[in-house]
């Protein structure tokens, strides 16, 4: 058991995923006390580094009550979801039962078990595309989601903002805009199959793993051209869910704030850094417009600095993509290990 911290134990969700193993590494490394609740749909179990695991889903209301009640559990962040907006089109019945469904059971759970705080990863997908795409979107914008993956995430906002007025339990929204970048320190990454992020996806190519990099469109009203987007380095997301965790227990008020840097990069300029870092140029592919993709979509982030203690460290497209290269040749030579084991 990890050595328990001041502010009780932490459930964490989908803990063994992405962006989840990134907060349970810096909540270990601090000394709090986690539990990790995941069903390895798509998460690693190696890649959970500190606290207790529990394989499981969060819409099993018997075993999320059991755990609750088992380990006195005071703070639940809840990261489990399905992420890919093409599937959520083609399968929103899949989104809506993990995503809202099982929240809602989530949500139940903690509240007769009197979880005090609840930290929820939501997306920018909520906002839908912006009327006025020049500006970064403040969390004042009016939310009109455009696929069953952001319409299922803002459901759930709903569902924990009414709880929260109905009962004694606070909690902080996270909408994060777009998250790259690995580990500085290696240990773990996204290890996500078949992933759908830009720069995850270059430097997949970049090792060999894929053919081509897809670009979907080249004439948006861009300096250069191609989509502009908020990149945030994984590391410094997961330092923003411990910020939030630390105002909760400072007392702070249910609240809603935006995770970016409040700066994009092109499509290009990603190209341009990974091969830069790779040593050659990748191969990529330039196809039309993708329905729904805004030309620019930057955070508005006054309101998480203004609320949260939270400095970030990786604003740099350079070591963000550093950092995903590196994992990416750390992953081939697990796997080229793993075939001389075997």
């Amino acid at each position: 058991m990890t050595k328990k911290g001041n502010g009780g134990a932490i459930l964490v969700t989908g803990g063994a995923g992405y962006i989840g193993s990134h907060v349970v590494k810096l909540l270990g490394e601090r000394g709090e006390q986690i539990v990790v609740l995941d069903d390895l749909s798509k998460g690693n179990r190696d890649a959970v580094l500190h606290g207790e695991f529990v394989e499981g889903n969060t819409g099993d209301e018997a075993l999320v009550s059991e755990v609750l009640k088992k380990y006195n559990i005071q703070t639940v962040m809840h990261f489990a979801a399905h992420t890919i907006v093409p599937e959520s089109v083609a399968d929103p019945l899949k989104y809506y039962r993990n995503n809202t469904a099982a929240t809602r059971s989530l949500l139940e759970c903690c509240q007769n078990a009197g979880v005090e705080h609840f930290i929820f990863s939501s997306t920018a997908a909520t906002y839908g595309i912006p009327e006025d795409a020049s500006k970064p979107c403040s969390e004042t914008l009016p939310t009109a989601p455009i696929n069953p993956y952001g319409m299922s995430k803002l459901m759930s906002e709903h569902m924990l903002k009414d709880l929260s007025a109905a009962c004694d339990m606070r909690h902080v929204i996270l909408r994060y805009f777009n998250v790259a970048g690995c580990d500085p320190d290696g240990k773990i990454g996204q290890s996500t199959k078949n992933a759908t992020l830009l720069i995850k996806v270059a430097a997949e190519v970049a090792v060999g793993k894929r053919d081509s990099l897809c670009v979907y469109g080249t004439d948006y009203p861009t300096e250069d051209g191609t989509g502009v987007r908020d990149y945030i380095h994984v590391t410094d997301l997961a330092a923003a869910h411990l910020s939030a965790l630390d105002y909760l227990r400072k007392g702070g008020e249910s609240t809603l704030v935006n995770c970016g840097y409040g700066r994009g990069y092109s499509v290009r300029q990603v190209i341009d850094a990974v091969n830069k870092h790779h040593g050659s140029p990748i191969n990529v592919i330039e196809e039309p417009r993708r329905a729904g993709d805004p030309p620019t979509l930057i955070a508005a982030v006054e309101k998480i600095h203004q609320t949260l203690d939270w400095k970030p460290v990786n604003d740099d497209l350079d070591t963000i993509v550093k950092s995903t290269l590196n994992w990416e040749h750390t992953l081939l030579k697990r796997e080229e290990e793993g075939k001389n084991a075997a």
